[in-house]
């Protein structure tokens, strides 16, 4: 196999860009188990990670990708090869590029597990017709963390790759360890989250126009959202401390980080955040999803009442929440039917606890069918099946999204659209970028949030729901309200 039979770029799928042709690109990759690597002579990884590999004490580069939870998960560094896709077919030129690359890609994995071997982080934009680069990255390293255990994976551009490859690699791309937990800037520089009560007053009137669409019958529920951009003018914004901060104070969702694009500058265009909705997992022929919809602020809880049954009555009981979530529910539902004889929901909707709000949430798990050449669908394939869902969109869909550019007046881009990761078996997990934003350049980023509007909703608690969401990002970041 020679490099030329790899995709290039004069033989790419349509919408797509790959790097520059003077790019050499991957022709191998090899996967070590953690400890053995640390067991090495001479290696540059700490025998106390080996042991305890939190992936959380990683999270520090700048040129970073991510997906982790409890310190479990994957971090990429480093960039082998990427693709920016655009338009109506991103997922299926995504999937095809991915699908060549890693065919014909030279792959020892003796673990030969989920998420070991090569892996790629994607990000994709909500909406079709936006113009900003959905994309997949394939880091040059991988540092993955399971309940089996620990492992590194390099990809490189080398015909053959060995133990003492994967060491340099380490020591050229892996930043310093640093303790798990929360550290913010000075409050003297810290950002700014800057204050616009006109953009606050023309959200709450489409929310309201929202309303009366669906009060007319046009729609059953809608899914609006705003921006709120952060200035940093004294330092440069810190995301890879706000990506430490989210994965140590939100341990229940899952961290995410990925640039599409390959700028000089890393901060450009990176999407960040850590969200608690799942949007599909595909691991050895199951497909795994969580379902959120139905928000409540725990800083509302009224004084002198206990805020778990405060929260199970506020959510359960409360026929708007109830509704909105079952939308989201058929939503999922729908969208893999063609993929599964059996799905399997949790009997009712639990209450997950997070530390600004609680969510009404449901737990759906699915056996996938085999097509005629006996493999399941792709994690990839599943997202387009399953985007946008009703928790993001609305219903019905096609209705839901016409609504949405017309009313939130803005390309939501990235927000909002999959974000995660595939590995080449047809593995992959994927969760909805929620909870997050897109920094900008070296001082500036623009977070988001969004709510589930219905007919019972009012706009003024609307925008306080979002107000909820953004906390954590803004916390994260250390950011001082203007």
């Amino acid at each position: 196999m020679s490099a030329s039979d790899l995709p290039s770029c004069n033989d790419q799928p349509s919408g797509t860009h790959l790097p520059p042709c003077n790019d050499q690109p991957p022709v191998s990759a090899l996967t070590v188990d953690l400890r053995d690597l640390a067991a090495a002579a001479h290696s540059p990884v700490p025998q106390a990670f080996a042991a305890d590999p939190d992936l959380r004490q990683i999270l520090d580069g700048q040129r970073t990708s991510c997906w982790t939870i409890g310190g479990l998960g994957l971090v990429g560094f480093g960039r082998a090869a990427h693709v920016v896709v655009t338009g109506e077919d991103r997922f299926t030129a995504a999937r095809d590029w991915w699908d060549r690359l890693t065919t014909q890609l030279h792959i020892t994995d003796p673990l030969n597990r989920s998420a070991t071997g090569p892996v790629a982080f994607g990000a994709l934009t909500f909406a079709r017709a936006s113009t900003t680069s959905s994309g997949l990255v394939l880091p040059e390293l991988v540092v993955g963390h399971d309940d089996d255990g620990a492992w590194v994976t390099l990809v490189s551009t080398q015909p053959e790759v060995q133990m003492q490859d994967v060491m340099a690699a380490w020591t050229r791309l892996v930043p310093q360890l640093q303790p798990v937990g929360s550290r913010h800037p000075d409050p003297a520089t810290a950002p700014v989250a800057v204050a616009d009560p006109a953009a606050d007053r023309s959200w709450c009137s489409a929310v309201a126009d929202g309303v009366g669409l669906i009060s007319e019958g046009k729609l059953e529920k809608l899914v609006l959202a705003r921006a709120v951009e952060v200035r940093s003018d004294a330092q440069p914004l810190d995301v890879p401390g706000a990506l430490r901060n989210l994965a140590a104070d939100y341990s229940t969702c899952w961290t995410y980080s990925v640039s599409v694009e390959d700028h000089a500058d890393p901060s450009v265009n990176r999407l960040f955040g850590a969200t608690p909705e799942r949007l599909v997992r595909v691991l050895d022929g199951k497909l795994h999803a969580r379902v959120l919809a139905g928000t409540l602020d725990r800083a509302s809880v009224p004084p002198g009442i206990d805020p778990q049954r405060w929260a199970q009555q506020k959510l359960l009981d409360d026929p708007k929440q109830r509704a909105e979530h079952e939308f989201a529910i058929d939503s999922l539902l729908g969208s893999v039917s063609a993929y599964t004889n059996q799905v399997v929901s949790s009997p009712d909707p639990f209450v997950l606890e997070l530390p600004n709000v609680w969510h009404l949430a449901s737990d759906v798990t699915a056996e996938l069918t085999p097509g005629p050449d006996g493999t399941v669908p792709s994690a990839l394939e599943l997202v387009e099946a399953i985007h946008p869902t009703a928790a993001v969109c609305g219903t019905p869909t096609h209705a839901a999204a016409e609504a949405i550019t017309q009313l939130e007046g803005m390309d939501r881009g990235l927000y909002a659209g999959p974000v995660g990761w595939l590995d080449s078996r047809h593995n992959g997990d994927f969760g909805i970028a929620l909870r997050g934003g897109v920094q900008r350049d070296a001082h500036r980023a623009e977070l988001y949030a969004g709510c589930g509007v219905v007919e019972a909703s009012v706009p003024a608690e609307e925008l306080a729901e979002t107000r909820a969401k953004l906390r954590p990002v803004l916390g994260a970041l250390g950011v001082t309200p203007a």
